[in-house]
C-alpha cells in the first residue's frame, strides 16, 4: 500500500487504485478520497462505487491539484486522504460521560475548514474534560494528520463523530437530553447562563459563522465581547473560552 506525507500538508495520503482498493477491503479509516476531474470510467468507476458504499466523502478535483498532493507520483487520478483515527459514533460520546458519571459534555464544530483550527478545538476539549467532538461528514476538515498533529496528541484520547446531518444529530442530543449553546455576535452574554446539565457547544466555520439552520435549532445562542476593531474571535479561542465557562459553571455547582 502506498502511502506518503506530501508537502507542506503532511497528510497520510494513498496514492493510486490497487492502494486504494486494499484500503478499502482491509477496512482502513478513510476520510476522504479525490478523483480527478471526468476521470469515472473503468476500474474508477468500481473503486468509487466501494468508496461510497463505505460512506466516504469523494471530491472532484483538477488533476494538477492531485499532481500537487502526491508530489507528482503516479496516482491514476486516484488519491485518498487515510484519518489518523476511527470516527466515532454518538453513541460512543453518551458512554463516555456515563462512564465518567457526568452530564454529557459535547462539542459542535459547525464546518471546521482548517485543520489546525479543528485540531485545537480538539486539544481545548480534551483538556476542559468534554466527552467529543462532533463534525459534520460534509464542507468540514475531517481526522487529516494535520489535524491529529494540531490536536498534540488530544485525538487519541478524545471521540470524534462524524455524521451525515449535523441538524439530523442535534435533533438527537435534544431527544436525549442535551441543551445547545450555539456562539454567535447575537445573543446572551457568555457569563450569565448556565451550563450545568448536559452541554454541547456550537462553534462555526471561520468564515461564516454557525450556519442558520444550526442556528435555529440551538436552544441557546451565546455572545463573547469583542471590544477591539477585529469584529470575530479565532474558532478555537472561542471554543476555549466558552469550554472553560462550562468548566466553571459546574464546579461552581459543586461547590454548592
Amino acid at each position: 500500500m502506498q502511502e506518503k506525507p506530501v508537502g507542506d500538508r503532511e497528510e497520510n495520503l494513498i496514492i493510486g487504485r490497487n492502494a486504494i482498493l486494499e484500503a478499502l477491503r482491509s477496512d482502513r479509516t478513510i476520510d476522504s478520497l479525490y478523483v480527478a476531474r471526468g476521470n469515472r470510467a473503468g476500474a474508477i468507476s468500481a473503486l468509487l462505487a466501494k468508496a461510497k458504499a463505505k460512506g466516504i466523502v469523494i471530491k472532484e478535483a483538477d488533476p494538477k491539484k492531485l499532481d500537487f498532493l502526491c508530489g507528482h507520483a503516479n496516482h491514476q487520478g486516484v488519491v485518498a486522504v487515510a484519518s489518523v483515527k476511527a470516527y466515532a459514533t454518538l453513541d460512543d460520546l453518551f458512554r463516555l460521560a456515563e462512564e465518567r458519571g457526568e452530564p454529557p459534555f459535547f462539542i459542535i464544530a459547525d464546518g471546521l475548514h482548517d485543520p489546525h483550527n479543528l485540531g485545537a478545538v480538539i486539544r481545548t476539549a480534551e483538556c476542559a474534560g468534554a466527552h467529543g467532538v462532533i463534525v459534520p461528514k460534509r464542507h468540514s476538515t475531517g481526522l487529516t494528520y494535520a489535524v491529529g498533529k494540531a490536536s498534540a496528541g488530544a485525538v487519541e484520547y478524545l471521540p470524534v463523530a462524524r455524521v451525515s446531518n449535523l441538524a439530523a444529530a442535534m435533533d438527537e442530543l435534544k431527544k436525549r437530553g442535551v441543551w445547545i449553546y450555539a456562539a454567535d455576535m447575537d445573543g446572551e452574554r457568555w457569563c450569565d447562563v448556565d451550563y450545568s446539565g448536559a452541554v454541547a457547544l456550537v462553534v462555526g466555520s471561520e468564515g461564516d459563522g454557525v450556519g442558520r439552520l444550526v442556528k435555529e435549532k440551538s436552544d441557546f445562542i451565546v455572545s463573547l465581547p469583542i471590544r477591539g476593531n477585529v469584529n470575530s474571535l479565532n474558532a478555537s479561542v472561542a471554543c476555549g473560552i466558552l469550554c472553560y465557562e462550562v468548566v466553571r459553571s459546574r464546579m461552581a455547582a459543586q461547590a454548592k
